[in-house]
């Protein structure tokens, strides 16, 4: 069995920052590109383009040759790019009589593919990314971002309207007065955003019958596995036990030559996710470690996780919370750099809430509308959570291929007429030994819940005490912008506008379940709440 942890590309997982102004000012430049270096704590490279400056903090992944240290350079022109680029070796191939590549890195190739084909080489990419390019001939700024928004971009405009692109919220703040989340499956070019891809639509619904369906389910998400296995650097798996991370897992181990390993977080008192987390690396034999965290980290914590976020979210913050200590574990006591996770399988296959969807066609409608706002939510949880702690997120049931694929079954074979939710994705892998029945037939847990139940009621007691209900009417309505409901979500919100104040605009609202559905008018956006629950949290 071949050994996928060994190759010769070079990948990196970093922050970039581009201020698109001959005017930019490097210091100013720089005291916002140094908030993001746990990004990228390698190296750091800063070029000055002479229409503005493009900068780069690298966390080596492959290759760590300074030969794969960006900004990368062809002619008059620079990219920087955060991400990984698939089957860069074809086009490497394609374009090797006409350029002389000196690195093995997969983003080295951008700048020849977009000599050769402009901007349209966008959608020709099988890619997480994130990119700024300088095109010396036109002297002007391109930028991009992938299709689900895997990798984080953001933007702003200075005080003279230039505008300035860069990883995180946080590298912005005091440099323009409103950041905006880089729109994914869009280019920037001659100041207008244009879509290249809309990951969540579909022209054609697909006329494959279930068991065609859940054999290509099956195959796409293995060889989606498959590719983010390759790296020189240490990779790890986060496991909750559920049956998305359970699944990567499952699959990682078939694939790799020796154990994998496994991290699982949670209360130590009532954690579920930890038992099942366990019945999983025992059955695939993986190198497994548990994380423990108490409620004085909880509380002590939230600072720290609402500014490395840059959001009030409720759910978001309360998932995030396990997240942050398991992957700061890793990154302390480990030396992996390189973190798969099961994220992005909910907006695919269904939450507990969309068991409540009237029919197929509202089904899909949602999740059309949480794969589109993926970036704001689980996907951002997952990049700050893993990025501060200088390590690289991979997110297999992102792959492009698989998503698209998913998105254009039929709704009527996705919506849960089964009795359980998610049955496509179960039952394409029903037939092998991936994992336990139990574990594969598992309802869903909510994350923040599965950590522990007392995780969410410690914080909810935290915020009840910091306000009264006077205070707390007074306070929610200085907010005119998803004006808190709770104690809680002011708690949160507080926290936020100390770090980003005024930027609440870069979520769009609460994530919270579809409450024109029957059965989901609810004011908390844990599926705990939800009269479907059931066995969810046993």
């Amino acid at each position: 069995m071949p050994d996928l942890y060994r190759a010769k590309e070079e990948h990196v997982m970093c922050s970039i920052m581009g201020y698109c102004s001959p005017s930019a000012v490097y210091e100013v430049f720089m005291r916002g590109f140094q908030r993001t270096i746990s990004r990228g704590p390698d190296a750091s490279k800063v070029v000055d383009t002479g229409e503005g400056y493009l900068g780069f903090h690298r966390l080596a992944i492959m290759g760590m040759t300074t030969s794969g240290m960006q900004p990368f350079q062809l002619d008059d022109s620079y990219v920087v790019c955060n991400g990984e680029i698939y089957g860069f070796e074809k086009w490497k191939e394609e374009l090797k009589e006409k350029y002389v590549f000196k690195s093995e890195s997969d983003c080295e190739v951008l700048l020849p593919l977009y000599q050769e084909y402009g901007v349209e080489m966008f959608a020709m990419l099988d890619a997480e990314f994130a990119c700024i390019i300088y095109d010396g001939k036109t002297r002007e700024f391109i930028a991009a971002r992938d299709p689900i928004g895997i990798r984080p971009l953001f933007y702003g405009y200075d005080k003279d309207h230039a505008i300035i692109f860069a990883s995180e919220a946080k590298n912005l703040v005091g440099l323009t007065d409103k950041i905006m989340p880089f729109p994914p499956g869009y280019y920037y070019k001659n100041g207008t955003f244009i879509c290249y891809c809309d990951i969540a639509k579909t022209e054609n619904v697909c006329q494959d019958d279930l068991e065609t369906v859940c054999g290509k389910i099956h195959d796409k998400l293995t060889a989606g596995v498959e590719k983010r296995l390759v790296a020189d650097a240490k990779i790890g798996f986060l496991l909750s036990g559920g049956l998305d991370s359970s699944l990567v897992c499952a699959i990682a181990a078939k694939k790799s030559s020796r154990p994998i390993r496994t991290f699982a977080i949670g209360m130590s008192e009532d954690a579920i996710d930890l038992k099942y987390a366990k019945q999983v690396a025992d059955y695939i034999g993986s190198d497994h470690t548990e994380i423990y965290m108490t409620p004085d980290d909880v509380i002590g914590s939230l600072d720290t996780v609402i500014h490395l976020l840059g959001t009030y979210d409720i759910t978001t913050i309360r998932a995030s919370i396990g997240m942050y200590f398991v992957c700061k574990a890793i990154h302390e006591q480990t030396d992996i750099r390189v973190l798969l996770t099961g994220e992005i399988s909910d907006e695919l296959f269904g939450y507990k809430y969309t068991d409540f969807a009237p029919d197929a066609e509202a089904f899909q409608k949602e999740s059309q509308k949480r794969v589109r706002e993926l970036y704001m939510y689980d996907v951002l949880r997952a990049d700050r959570c893993i990025s501060v702690n200088s390590l690289e997120a991979r997110v297999p049931f992102g792959d492009l291929d698989f998503v698209k694929y998913v998105m254009a079954v039929d709704p009527k074979l996705k919506i849960n007429t089964y009795g359980k939710g998610k049955y496509l994705l179960r039952h394409a892998f029903e037939k092998e030994d991936y994992l336990p029945q139990e574990i594969l037939w598992r309802e869903k847990a909510a994350f923040s819940d599965a950590v522990g139940h007392s995780m969410v009621d410690y914080l909810k007691e935290y915020a009840e005490k910091i306000y009264t209900d006077e205070e707390f009417e007074h306070l929610r309505k200085t907010y005119t912008f998803a004006r808190p409901f709770t104690k809680e979500s002011l708690l949160y919100r507080s926290i936020f506008e100390k770090y980003y104040p005024g930027q609440a605009e870069m979520v769009v609202d609460f994530w919270m379940p579809n409450k024109e559905w029957s059965g989901c008018n609810v004011k908390d956006p844990s599926a705990r709440v939800l009269s479907n629950y059931g066995d969810s949290g046993k």
